[in-house]
C-alpha cells in the first residue's frame, strides 16, 4: 500500500515508517478526501543506526517495533538478525496479526542507501516531524522499481514537485538506476 492512493482509499487507515540515521519513527493515519492526513498516533524511538548495527542494538530496536508490531519473515529474534540482516536479506514488519500495510528493515547495503540516509528529508505532517528520502530519489527509484502503481506514483510525485526539485540531481539518479529511457516514456 503506498501513501499516494486514489480516492476510493479515502477513509483508509494507512501507516508510515521512518528509520533515519538516529531514530525510528511511525506514524498511523487517515487518508482524508481533502489530502491532509489525520495522525491518529505517532512515534519517535531513539536508536544508533550505523551501516551495521549489532546484534545488542538490533535487539532494542527489535523490543521497541514488537510493542505493536510484528516481524513477517520470523518469530526469532535471532534468526532475523543472523539468517537475513546479516546476508543482505531485508525483514518485514507488519501490525500485529496484519500483512498490510508493512514496512522494511534492512542494513544499507550501497552507496545509495547510505546517501538517503545522510540527505533525508523532515517533513511536519499534523505538527509531528517525520522524515522521508529526496523527491529527486523517489522519483527515480519509484520508476527503477517499475510495478504499474510505481510508476503511477512517480508521475504522481514529478507532476507536484517538478518546479522544486533539483533537475540536474534527478538526471543523475536516473543515470545511476539506468532509468532514464523509462523516466522519459512515463514522464516526459
Amino acid at each position: 500500500m503506498g501513501i499516494f492512493l486514489k480516492s476510493k482509499d479515502e477513509g483508509k487507515l494507512a501507516v508510515v515508517f521512518d528509520i533515519g540515521s538516529y531514530s525510528i519513527g511511525g506514524a498511523v493515519f487517515y487518508l482524508q478526501k481533502s489530502g491532509s492526513p489525520k495522525i491518529i498516533y505517532s512515534t519517535r524511538e531513539p536508536i544508533s543506526f550505523e551501516k551495521e548495527i549489532n546484534f545488542d542494538k538490533f535487539s532494542e530496536l527489535w523490543d521497541i517495533l514488537n510493542k505493536q508490531f510484528e516481524c513477517l519473515n520470523s518469530k526469532d529474534i535471532k534468526d532475523s538478525y543472523y539468517n537475513y540482516l546479516t546476508e543482505n536479506c531485508a525483514i518485514r514488519f507488519s501490525r500485529k496479526n496484519e500483512f498490510i500495510p508493512n514496512m522494511e528493515v534492512k542494513f544499507p547495503k550501497n552507496d545509495l542507501d547510505i546517501w538517503t540516509l545522510k540527505n533525508k528529508k523532515e517533513v511536519i505532517l499534523n505538527n509531528k516531524k517525520i522524515f522521508i528520502s529526496p523527491m529527486e530519489l523517489q522519483i527515480p527509484f519509484k520508476i527503477f522499481l517499475g510495478s504499474e502503481k510505481d510508476i503511477e506514483d512517480a508521475r504522481y510525485l514529478y507532476n507536484i514537485f517538478k518546479n522544486k526539485i533539483d533537475i540536474n540531481l534527478l538526471k543523475e539518479f536516473n543515470r545511476k538506476l539506468n532509468i532514464e529511457d523509462l523516466f522519459n516514456k512515463y514522464l516526459r
